[in-house]
C-alpha cells in the first residue's frame, strides 16, 4: 500500500535539453526515442514542421521543437534526437537537442508557472519541478502539438506525403506485356525504401 501511495505522489518524466534547458514530458505520453535520421521534407509545410520519417511503414510527421517553441535554430549535434509521442491526433516526432534521463520526482516538487510566465502562448506549461541542483520546465505536449494550428500542419503533411505516394504509383501503372509488369515490380520495390513510403 505504501509503494503505491508512493506511485500516486510521484511522476515519471523523459527529461530533454533545449537551448541550455531542461525540459520534462510525463513518459505516459512518449512511444519511444530514437537517433536522428534524414527527414523528408514536404513543400508548404509550417516552418517548424521538419518533414517526415518512415517509422516501421508508418508515416509520421516531425516538428523541430526549438522551432516550435520559438527558440533560436542551431544546428543538429551527435546528441539530437527525435522523441515519439502520442497526442489526440495520433504520434508526431519532436526533434530536441538532448535525451539526459528517465527521473522519478515527487509531486510535491512541482510548483505551477506563475501568471507572467502563462500569459500569452505558454499555456502549455504543466509546471516547474523544483530540484536541489535544477529546475525543469514541464511541457504540457496535447496543449503543446495539439492546438488547432498544429493539427492543420501535421494533417497537411501526412495528405501531402500520401498524395506523392499515390502519384508514383499511378505512373508505374502497367501498359502492356510482361514487359510493362517487370518493370512495376522493379518500381514498386524502389518505392518501398523510400523514406514516405506507407505500407500496411
Amino acid at each position: 500500500m505504501a509503494d503505491a501511495r508512493n506511485m500516486m505522489n510521484e511522476m515519471q518524466l523523459v527529461v530533454f535539453d533545449l537551448a541550455s534547458e531542461h525540459y520534462g514530458v510525463d513518459i505516459s505520453d512518449v512511444r519511444e526515442i530514437m537517433r536522428m535520421q534524414s527527414v523528408t521534407r514536404v513543400p508548404g509545410a509550417m516552418a517548424y514542421v521538419e518533414g517526415v520519417i518512415n517509422l516501421r511503414g508508418k508515416v509520421l510527421p516531425v516538428l523541430d521543437l526549438r522551432k516550435r517553441l520559438g527558440m533560436k535554430v542551431a544546428e543538429q549535434t551527435d546528441e539530437s534526437c527525435i522523441v515519439v509521442i502520442d497526442i489526440a491526433d495520433g504520434e508526431v516526432g519532436v526533434i530536441v537537442d538532448a535525451v539526459t534521463e528517465v527521473l522519478r520526482i515527487p509531486s510535491s516538487s512541482i510548483e505551477p508557472p506563475s501568471a507572467m510566465i502563462t500569459q500569452g502562448t505558454a499555456d502549455y506549461l504543466r509546471g516547474i519541478a523544483k530540484l536541489p541542483n535544477r529546475l525543469i520546465i514541464l511541457l504540457d505536449v496535447n496543449k503543446l502539438l495539439s492546438n488547432m494550428a498544429d493539427s492543420e500542419a501535421i494533417a497537411r503533411v501526412l495528405a501531402d506525403a500520401a498524395a506523392e505516394a499515390d502519384e508514383e504509383k499511378e505512373e508505374v501503372a502497367p501498359k502492356n506485356g510482361n514487359q510493362a509488369k517487370k518493370k512495376v515490380e522493379v518500381v514498386s520495390k524502389k518505392n518501398n525504401n523510400k523514406e514516405y513510403a506507407v505500407s500496411h
